[in-house]
């Protein structure tokens, strides 16, 4: 017996801003799972920032999405069928074949969730990839001391959200984050932020300068947010560099930080990461942010898009900061 299922193909290299042109959805049948292989259906899939990277024929960290084939990254669902041990009927599990309403996934690819004290979609968000992203960048990459001022663009995206929860949690003095919106700002302001700033309102440079000095930076966006960051830090300062999501779309080289001088005459360290090279921070993180976000201490939100037919532009609304805390697609 087969199983009818949709995927999303990439079918062009974008030029600058996706379209939704570059994308097809496209049918067909999948076998029953063969030995050591689990049928899942996906029942809520993740977009994500590194994503559009990705979407480029260029050398990186991962490898591009193959043109005509199904995309693919982190997603939750239940199994349907299994030809494994240890995987049931039933059994909500995670793993990286999103895009698609079902897959066929290798057994060794899968991770059985215990979804009794929170929603499978937490795995995908705060326990999951951003949540992990945040702590290590916090305590390994920034190496984050008590009483430490941490700044933190796009806070109120996945990653940056728990920056600053996790922040303060971890012994920072004080945290600030800037968002794009008076409404992104309020619910900043919710979760403890003790300064939460609004990009948009006037230069961020400017803003942050009243606030500063800052110890510990964590970057998601780069651009004027780097730079404002450069010129707000204390002497030994510590740069987290996470993402530059203000230059994905870019279709040509960007303008580099005016004030690298700074970075000379202040002694600073900055530092680029990849999450993935910190995974053996995954079972501190999840026992540590798992009792905190059950204790209600750890709060996280989700902007869900419903069905496969609107990923392509839950995806670019992401990337336009249309999201609050997490992007989320509803396949179930």
């Amino acid at each position: 017996m087969t199983t009818s299922s949709r995927a999303v193909h990439l079918t062009a290299r974008p030029s600058g801003r996706p379209t939704p042109d570059d994308f097809e959805i496209v049918a067909s049948e999948l076998a029953d799972p063969g030995p050591g292989e689990v049928l899942v259906r996906n029942t809520m899939m993740s977009v994500d920032p590194y994503m559009r990277g990705r979407m480029n024929d260029t050398r990186s960290y991962v490898p591009a999405y193959e043109l005509g084939r199904p995309m693919d990254g982190g997603a939750v669902g239940e199994v349907v069928a299994s030809g494994a041990d240890g995987f049931a009927p039933g059994d909500v599990v995670l793993h990286q074949f999103g895009w698609r309403e079902h897959a066929l996934v290798p057994a060794t690819a899968l991770r059985t969730l215990d979804t009794s004290r929170v929603p499978a979609s937490a795995y995908l968000g705060v326990l999951g990839m951003p949540g992990l992203t945040a702590y290590a960048g916090l305590v390994r990459v920034a190496g984050l001391r008590e009483g430490d001022t941490v700044f933190v663009s796009g806070a109120a995206g996945a990653v940056g959200s728990q920056v600053g929860q996790l922040a303060k949690l971890l012994g920072a003095g004080t945290v600030i984050g800037s968002a794009g919106s008076p409404e992104k700002v309020a619910w900043l302001e919710e979760l403890g932020f003790d300064v939460a700033l609004d990009y948009k309102a006037s230069p961020i440079g400017r803003q942050l300068a009243g606030h500063g000095p800052v110890d510990v930076y964590f970057d998601n966006v780069g651009g004027d947010h780097l730079e404002a960051a450069i010129s707000a830090m204390a002497d030994h300062g510590r740069i987290a560099a996470c993402g530059a999501i203000a230059g994905y779309n870019a279709d040509g080289p960007l303008p580099g930080p005016r004030n690298l001088m700074m970075m000379i005459s202040k002694r600073l360290t900055m530092r680029g990461f990849i999450v993935t090279d910190h995974a053996d921070l995954a079972g501190e993180f999840y026992r540590q942010a798992g009792s905190w976000l059950t204790e209600g201490r750890l709060a996280h939100r989700e902007t869900v898009v419903d069905g496969l037919d609107h990923a392509v532009e839950a995806f670019l609304a992401m990337m336009d900061g249309q999201n609050t805390g997490k992007m989320l697609v509803s396949l179930g």
